[in-house]
């Protein structure tokens, strides 16, 4: 009959050990009823019964929300985020089409049309590379590029 005691009792710790623990790292926004400090108080100065109590009331179940356990659908028309990230959404796209016009304007600048260039390339390359033999052209400065 002692060992059935102490089996029981050592059941008791081990039970409300586990309670307090699960408590104290359990998510702050899912737990109901009180404050998560009054739960341990609970667990503690009442052992079994403070440790029940707190995983039938005091825990929070994961798929419920605080707003009487139903979630509330928000349809896109009303949902402030989705219009305010609607709205940056075609200012960034309007701001890359206007650059990409100006783009398109400064390479149609030139005598020919295409640059100035006669093989047709855009005007951003040279007709040679340059080489340790040939530095570069001078620039405005009167250093050679490169």
């Amino acid at each position: 009959m002692v060992r059935l005691y102490v089996v029981l009792i050592v059941a008791a710790v081990v039970f409300s050990i586990y309670a307090v623990a699960d408590c104290a790292f359990f998510d702050r926004s899912r737990v109901r009823g009180l404050s998560r400090g009054w739960w341990i108080v609970v667990i503690l100065f009442v052992p079994i019964i403070g440790g029940l109590l707190w995983f039938i009331i005091g825990r929070g179940r994961a798929g419920r929300s605080s707003g009487g356990g139903r979630t509330r659908t928000i349809a896109p028309d009303d949902d402030a985020d989705f219009l305010r990230r609607l709205g940056t959404e075609a200012e960034q796209a309007e701001r890359i089409r206007r650059m990409e016009q100006e783009l398109a304007d400064l390479d149609g600048d030139g005598a020919s049309g295409d640059g100035g260039q006669a093989d047709g390339t855009a005007g951003t390359e040279r007709n040679h590379p340059d080489t340790p033999e040939t530095p570069g052209e001078s620039g405005p400065s009167g250093r050679p590029n490169g």
